[in-house]
């Protein structure tokens, strides 16, 4: 095991034994397995954007399977997805990648301005299925925050009885913020602070914006010159609001964009002192020789050393 994985390890010191196995196969796995950078292949957009949204770009990408070996052929260190999903490609794949069972989910059947998420499994499927942690998300800023909340504390405490790590997936949304709010600098780090709180030992979020959502906030951030005026200082301030550090931040993919706008926020991100990416679309949208490429340069990127 790698100096850096070691140290990462440390810093979960509540953590059984078990629950640092599995956090270390997540390090450990990979082209970028014992750097402490993770590449992850998230594929729960099925269930949260609806089939066609999600794969008819790469119509391969409607099986299961497609996705596993996408992941694996890529050097990914994990793969992460809903229950149906994990189920249709566990036992061919099993033992070949670490998975991470999305535990909850949502759909856009509706506008709600104030979303939440369904439970849509639970840790003893993830158990079941061989996997290294379960995923979870919550919505900051949701009139529904308060039992995502109840129910992610739940879930980790369950969770790391059974050995298993705890990924959050922390999206700010819901009639408490603005659009803009949404990925709001403050907003973006309150939610990482929440997601750590909570029990979080891998916490996902979008890239932040230099907008300042709250009053009080901006009132702090202009008062201690707080430095957020490039993508860099910005991801710096995030990793610090996950207790200076000391809890892994990686960064979602998001939309589809090109090549080139891909690569230059992985370079924002590397250059912050982020701890890596969860690219779902921007991967598996793509022809599958396309994938492969970008993930390589992005792999490419976080593997150098650091600014």
């Amino acid at each position: 095991m790698t100096p850096r994985v070691k140290e990462i390890l440390g810093w979960y010191g509540a953590d059984s034994p078990g629950t640092l196995t599995n956090l270390a196969r997540l390090l450990n796995h990979g082209r970028l397995g014992g750097t402490g950078k993770l590449v992850i292949l998230p594929v729960d957009q099925g269930f949260e954007h609806g089939p066609a949204r999600s794969f008819a770009p790469n119509p391969p990408a409607y099986d299961p399977l497609y996705h596993f070996q996408l992941a694996l052929d890529a050097g990914c260190n994990a793969y992460a997805a809903p229950l149906g999903f994990i189920e249709a490609g566990a036992r061919e794949y099993a033992g070949d990648i670490p998975l991470i069972l999305k535990t909850n989910d949502s759909d856009v059947l509706r506008d709600d301005a104030d979303p939440s998420q369904a439970l849509t499994s639970c840790v003893a499927d993830a158990l079941r299925l061989g996997c290294c942690a379960v995923g979870f998300t919550i919505y900051p800023g949701s009139a529904h925050e308060l039992e995502m909340y109840g129910q992610l504390r739940a879930y980790a405490h369950e969770a790391k009885a059974n050995g298993l790590a705890v990924v959050v997936w922390s999206y700010p949304r819901g009639s408490g913020l603005s659009k803009a709010g949404e990925t709001a600098i403050d907003v973006v780090g309150y939610a990482v602070q929440i997601a750590a709180q909570l029990g979080a030992h891998i916490i996902k979020v979008k890239l932040p914006s230099a907008h300042i959502e709250q009053e009080a906030a901006r009132k702090v951030f202009d008062a201690q010159k707080i430095p957020i005026s490039t993508g860099a200082e910005r991801v710096r301030h995030i990793v610090d609001c996950a207790f200076a550090g000391r809890r892994v931040v990686i960064f979602s993919g998001g939309a589809a964009v090109s090549d080139k706008e891909l690569l230059e926020e992985i370079k924002t991100i590397h250059e912050g002192g982020g701890f890596g990416s969860i690219i779902g679309r921007n991967s598996f949208q793509r022809p599958r020789a396309a994938a492969l490429q970008l993930l390589g340069e992005v792999m490419d990127i976080y593997g150098s050393a650091s600014p």
